[in-house]
């Protein structure tokens, strides 16, 4: 189980979520120990460019969108240096980066999954 995980389970869940990622794959959209915001988003919404929390090949990464292929409803992630992580479904799209270190990134509030009254407790 990476350190990831936990961050998608609860964004699963309906949570937006703020932690800080380590490392410097996705330099300079997101610097080691940012603090971004990851809200639960409508995959169908997605563009190239987005950031999304999501797992490919059994990891959960914080990437780019690189492509996209609707007609299969899956998004390829990649991360900000060229390297291209995989394609994966709609369904291991978890979230989508809202913010980094409180800067709103544009666009991406209106691709968040609206909350569903019945999460409420």
């Amino acid at each position: 189980m990476g350190a990831l995980d936990a961050v998608a389970a609860r964004v699963a869940g309906g949570a937006t979520v703020e932690f800080r990622p380590s490392g410097s794959s996705m330099v300079p959209l997101i610097r080691s120990r940012q603090l971004v915001a990851v809200a639960p988003v409508d995959p169908s919404k997605l563009e190239p460019g987005d950031i999304v929390l999501a797992r490919a090949a059994g990891t959960v990464y914080l990437r780019l969108v690189s492509s996209l292929d609707q007609a299969r409803q899956r998004v390829q992630i990649s991360n900000n240096r060229g390297r291209i992580n995989g394609w994966t479904n709609h369904a291991r799209v978890f979230g989508i980066c809202v913010a980094v270190d409180g800067t709103p990134r544009p666009g991406a509030a209106a691709k968040a999954r609206a909350a569903d009254p019945d999460d409420r407790p």
